[in-house]
């Protein structure tokens, strides 16, 4: 698993059971009971799980794509069509790409250097366009192509004088924070929010996208004896706010609304979604919270209020990260699911799941993983809550390789016809509140 993937993979897939305890032994799935089913959802016409049929496909450190950086053109490109192929032979759908893994560019952007994760040395031009090709050739299998960004992520490592001369953060050196050995933009500045979005619209723009998608990097997960340094920023901008988390969660309300607004506007056939950490807040911190005892909290955590999006209808769809396996005493997929359901209840927001694909058949992971059906009855699972529009599986590398044939088990089981794009059902009403202005008070 080498290497620095997206934060849910890489730690706060593992922070959820650090801060818990844990059962003894992994439980059997095959044995968890399984909770009340929900109405039955209408027959697909294309197998037995309706919309969504979606994988990842990250490029941040090379963790799916390309195999590594320095390829040539045409070596990355075959790989890349090989991994959309992948995705065709399993039964999906749709693609989302990581286009904009560090504050750079895997097309030719007037805004943020080329990524180095392409050529090996951020700002050189790899010679080709990655974005511009997989939109085509996922269109050209029947695909959507969903571009995929992290709107805060500026290196991998704390030092700005690695980063490329023209690189906005040299220019603009009060823009980035380091923390936990890594370097964000600061959230709490409007130059630095108004800016990203324009990053992040050059690509809409430019391209025929099918969505627009953020992962689970808004606030940085947090660090052990480290904080966060925004108390100036705070002191400047937080006038209204009774406290600094308060702020910081108004700062990621207003990215979300902003860029909603802006993606309708650029690009009004594209469709906004977000796939956050999986727990919103556990219900020992909050009664409307799910029953689990996760070590991170996005509410409170990285600020960021995911249901109250949800419930508002400020995005079109959310993909919450239950990468954990049925059964589990700290986060169980079983309780998780119906949670989802029902936050996604009567909303214009649509549910989607995010899988764990890149656990089955990892020797270090419980025993529930090395079992090829889990993840089938995960699915079977979801299927008892009609809120459940579909899954996106982390990540191409294992949905091309699939290890012990998980992969291969939910196309049997689930996705038995041919795939469509008929998920998409439109945005439907812009909803309220999508000014561009910050409350007057706290939220």
């Amino acid at each position: 698993m080498g290497g620095v993937s997206r934060r849910a993979f890489a730690v706060a897939a593992l922070s959820a059971f650090t801060m818990a305890p844990r059962a003894s032994a992994a439980p059997d799935p095959s044995a968890a009971p399984l909770p009340a089913p929900g109405p039955a959802a209408e027959p697909s016409a294309r197998g037995a799980v309706t919309g969504m049929r979606g994988m990842w496909l990250a490029t941040v450190a090379n963790r799916d794509w390309p195999s590594r950086a320095g390829l040539r053109a045409g070596e990355q490109r075959a790989e890349l069509v090989g991994l959309l192929d992948a995705a065709v032979r399993h039964g999906l759908n749709t693609v989302i790409f990581q286009v904009r893994p560090t504050a750079d560019a895997l097309w030719p952007s007037a805004h943020e250097p080329w990524s180095e994760y392409l050529s090996g040395s951020q700002g050189r031009d790899p010679g080709w366009d990655p974005l511009g090709t997989a939109v085509r050739e996922a269109h050209a299998r029947g695909l959507e192509l969903h571009a995929w960004f992290n709107p805060y992520r500026v290196a991998t490592h704390d030092d700005p004088g690695r980063l490329v001369p023209t690189h906005p953060v040299r220019r603009n050196p009060g823009w980035v924070v380091p923390y936990g050995g890594k370097l964000y933009y600061n959230p709490g500045l409007p130059e630095v929010r108004a800016f990203v979005q324009d990053a992040m619209m050059d690509a809409v723009q430019k391209y025929e996208v099918d969505g627009v998608h953020f992962d689970d990097y808004f606030y940085p997960y947090p660090v052990a004896g480290q904080s966060f340094d925004d108390g100036g920023t705070y002191s400047t901008f937080g006038g209204g706010f009774s406290t600094l988390a308060a702020w910081r969660r108004d700062n990621i309300d207003l990215l979300v609304r902003e860029t909603a607004a802006r993606v309708r506007t650029v690009r009004p056939s594209a469709r906004f979604g977000i796939s956050p950490f999986g727990v919103w807040r556990n219900a020992a911190t909050d009664a409307q919270g799910s029953d689990t005892r996760a070590g991170v909290q996005t509410y409170d955590d990285l600020h960021a209020d995911t249901r109250k999006w949800v419930r508002e209808g400020w995005i079109d769809y959310i993909v919450p990260q239950l990468y954990w396996n049925v059964g589990l005493e700290a986060a169980d997929y079983a309780k998780l699911i119906p949670w989802w359901a029902e936050v996604a209840k009567d909303s214009r927001t649509q549910l989607y799941v995010g899988e764990a694909l890149y656990k089955a058949g990892d020797p270090a992971q419980p025993a529930a993983w090395q079992d090829p059906a889990e993840l089938s009855r995960h699915l079977t699972l979801a299927g008892r809550y009609p809120e459940v529009r579909g899954h996106v599986f982390f990540s191409a590398k294992e949905v091309a390789e699939d290890r012990i044939g998980a992969m291969a088990r939910v196309s049997a089981d689930h996705y038995g016809k041919p795939a469509g794009a008929s998920h998409r059902r439109g945005h439907g009403p812009v909803p309220a509140g999508l000014s561009r202005t910050r409350p007057a008070g706290p939220s």
